[in-house]
């Protein structure tokens, strides 16, 4: 049986990377989901690991989560693992960083920006379109203004904005553009973390990141209610979803 993840440990046990591999569009359903946490739970007791990096299998980083998986029968469950995801990496406490090529979208987004460090190539292109389906991107809310001032972050969360490898560092949406990647990662790596204890940097890294792991915490499951109970009680989201998945245009009447 195959599994919707590769996994690899590098450089004597310091990095862990793991790969969205259902390509070209590595969409996180309830399968790639769960892969992805139930290792991200094995790294607990990883002492020298002082970095994760997230990466997509072929041309693209991810679509983002499964369309299927947002309609009303599979929405809450679905939210429940998605954000349980983003709280156990804060717990988990070690640094993160993602690898964008191609298309980063909705989910795939949320999930590389959440990242402490962004390395993607020109193909990059960035966009929460959630809106376009009458929904909107509760993590991308939260941890995007983290990333980029907040009028910019405003703009791209209620307008889909796509934005290009070069403008996404820019913005602060990533930290490095490079036509390598990888190898801009790993240069990064063996400069700054390679040399110093994975028991510094990892407090660092838990001290640094305490106003992410409080939103996670405490602000997230207010946007969580907000998104099924609120969102999820009107009629545009559900069209908007149905209309995506019917490969139409949504029939808006804005109730």
């Amino acid at each position: 049986m195959t599994t919707p993840i590769r996994t690899e440990t590098l450089r004597e046990g310091q990095v862990e990377r793991i790969v969205l591999d259902r390509p070209k569009a590595n969409v996180l359903d309830a399968e790639m989901l769960g892969a992805v946490r139930a290792h991200v739970r094995t790294l607990s007791s990883r002492s020298a690991l002082k970095l994760v990096v997230f990466e997509g299998a072929g041309p693209h980083f991810s679509f983002g989560a499964s369309v299927q998986e947002h309609l009303p029968a599979q929405v809450g469950d679905m939210l429940a693992s998605f954000h349980a995801l983003f709280r156990e990496l804060e717990d988990l406490g070690v640094p993160t960083a993602s690898i964008v090529r191609g298309q980063c979208l909705g989910g795939g987004f949320e999930l590389a920006i959440a990242c402490g460090q962004v390395f993607c190539d020109p193909s990059a292109r960035f966009a929460v379109p959630e809106v376009t389906l009458g929904v909107f991107p509760p993590i991308a809310a939260l941890l995007l203004p983290w990333r980029v001032r907040g009028a910019a972050a405003t703009r791209l969360v209620i307008t889909g904005e796509v934005v290009e490898g070069d403008q996404a560092v820019v913005l602060g949406i990533a930290d490095v553009c490079d036509p390598d990647p990888e190898g801009a990662l790993w240069g990064w790596f063996d400069d700054a973390l390679a040399p110093k204890s994975a028991v510094g940097i990892r407090f660092a890294w838990r001290a640094v990141r305490q106003p992410v792991a409080r939103a996670l915490a405490e602000d997230l499951p207010v946007l969580e209610r907000m998104y099924l109970d609120d969102l999820m009680s009107h009629r545009d989201p559900v069209e908007g979803l149905n209309a995506f998945l019917e490969r139409r245009k949504p029939r808006w009447d804005h109730r």
